[in-house]
């Protein structure tokens, strides 16, 4: 028997095992609601909602502290000393190699072909709503991490919400804090393994095997999946052996790298059309308010952008603090104020350019899409960015393989810290973990499992339940912590200005709330 036929042996079994589970976990977690003429998933609402409230509650944050956040990834707030891993900068960037990836290429081409190109505009609201929420649940990751003797550091819902609900609320906020910490641990292995892990590799081998050789070349054959899965199981092994040094290393020149290649691609095609510039912005703001053609109109619009923003840049859903918890800092709204360029970079910026870049070029895809024909999202933003660069689809491979590579590296990273509360920070423990991982990698250039990814969507977005309803339980510890920060910032400034510092004894907060 061919490891053709049994790959797909498994396949067609996992599938017909796990496709109705799948689709009762989807259908639960996806409910969607009827609203103005379209359906509008629950769990959206859900994580927009967080948006607008902790916006709210923290006054503007991402508006009012955006410049205040550019200076500590710069470093100008740093203390010599400071507990953690990594820099600002580091933390940063290995939290934005997970969220941005395959969604911001192909993800944005379906959302402008569903929700037409008034989905662009929601799809940024939702991206400066995000902002807030990454804000809170990073701080809260930093506040309640764990350090341990070696000193590395652990983070994320799973240390958070025991920790902080304990701290509240005693004995019974201990005890939720508990459940939801293993429920959500629970979620983030899952994930990591089949969303983060095997369906990167295989939307990766995908790629370059059509690319490079087609279905008659090498790559297609199954000695050629096993090769690619081998040689990406190495690279990512090697990187997780050294840990969230290693990672932030590695993501902190990879992620700026990638992201400029890919936004300099997209720059080209906008100033080669550049006088079609205004007449495509006006059309995204005039489909965003008179979506015409599009299924529910304006709120179909909307719907989709918000949709396509939320499942791009994680916010909400507790899988970003992990990384940001490694930072060096005594402060944890530092790097909150940090993390809140997450979403700016990852939806407001690498989407909006994604979506502008096709909105511009308006290749034939495009439109057949619009028109309901079956096209890949790839394909789309592909050809796009082929009616000025004739050999961008190469490029484009180099960008997917790169976007997936370090998306894979930090959801490896999560999913060690999830499976570490599981079954402990043994070196065993580790280094199974870390094996399974790689095997992982290499099942995924041969095996599409759908069925498992579906559920594996499914699993991230229930976290975000968990996840959000700590947030608003924990909401007064962030402001404290913000209050906290910007007197030290007060105090910083004073002392660089050659000012007298305040008194020790001064209790005058910082005017920022």
């Amino acid at each position: 028997m061919s490891l053709d036929s049994i790959t797909t042996s498994i396949d067609d079994a996992v599938g017909d095992f796990f496709d109705p589970v799948a689709t009762t976990a989807a259908d639960i977690v996806f409910y969607t609601v009827p609203v103005g003429g379209t359906d509008l998933p629950l769990i959206v609402a859900w994580l927009v909602i967080a948006g607008l409230v902790f916006t709210g509650w923290f006054g503007l944050v991402q508006v009012r502290k955006f410049k205040l956040a550019i200076d500590v990834v710069r470093g100008k707030y740093d203390e010599d000393g400071s507990p953690g891993e990594v820099n600002h900068f580091q933390a940063l960037t290995a939290a934005v190699s997970g969220t941005v990836g395959l969604g911001n290429i192909a993800g944005v081409a379906v959302a402008v072909s569903i929700g037409g190109p008034g989905a662009t505009f929601w799809m940024i609201l939702c991206g400066l709503l995000g902002m807030a929420t990454k804000f809170v649940e990073v701080t809260l990751g930093v506040k309640y991490r764990e350090q341990h003797p070696d000193g590395t550091v652990s983070g994320g819902p799973m240390h958070y919400l025991p920790k902080g609900l304990a701290e509240r609320f005693g004995s019974g906020g201990a005890v939720l804090g508990k459940v939801l910490a293993v429920l959500a641990s629970v979620m983030i292995l899952f994930f990591g393994l089949f969303g983060g892990n095997l369906f990167q590799t295989n939307q990766s081998y995908a790629q370059i095997s059509s690319t490079f050789g087609g279905e008659d070349g090498f790559l297609a054959s199954s000695a050629g999946a096993v090769l690619f899965g081998l040689v990406v199981a190495a690279l990512v092994g090697l990187v997780l052996l050294g840990g969230i040094r290693s990672i932030a290393s590695v993501t902190s020149r990879l992620v700026p790298a990638m992201a400029v290649m890919y936004l300099v691609a997209c720059l080209v095609v906008i100033l080669t059309n550049v006088t079609a510039v205004p007449d495509a912005i006006g059309t995204i703001f005039q489909g965003a308010f008179e979506a015409e053609g599009v299924a529910g109109g304006v709120i179909g619009a909307l719907i989709v952008g918000f949709q396509r923003a939320a499942f791009s840049n994680e916010a909400g859903l507790g899988s970003a603090p992990i990384a940001h918890s490694a930072v060096k800092t005594k402060h944890p709204a530092s790097e909150g104020l940090v993390a809140l360029l997450e979403p700016f970079i990852d939806t407001v910026v690498v989407c909006t350019m994604t979506a502008l870049t096709i909105v511009i070029a308006n290749p034939a895809s495009w439109g057949e899409a619009r028109e309901g024909e079956s096209i890949g999202g790839v394909t789309i933003t592909s050809d796009a960015f082929e009616t000025v660069l004739p050999w961008f689809p190469n490029l484009l491979t180099v960008a997917v393989l790169l976007f997936a590579f370090s998306t894979i590296l930090t959801w490896g990273y999560y999913g060690l810290k999830a499976w570490a509360y599981l079954f402990g920070r043994s070196k065993v423990s580790e280094i199974t973990f870390k094996a399974v991982w790689s095997l992982f990698v290499i099942a995924g250039s041969l095996l599409s499992l759908d069925s498992l990814i579906s559920l594996a969507d499914s699993a991230l977005f229930l976290l975000s339940v968990f996840n959000i309803i700590g947030l608003y339980l924990l909401a007064p510890v962030v402001k404290r912590e913000l209050n906290s920060f910007l007197e030290y910032v007060k105090v910083r400034k004073a002392g660089q200005a050659g000012g007298p510092a305040p008194d020790a004894g001064e209790t005058e907060t910082a005017k920022a709330l």
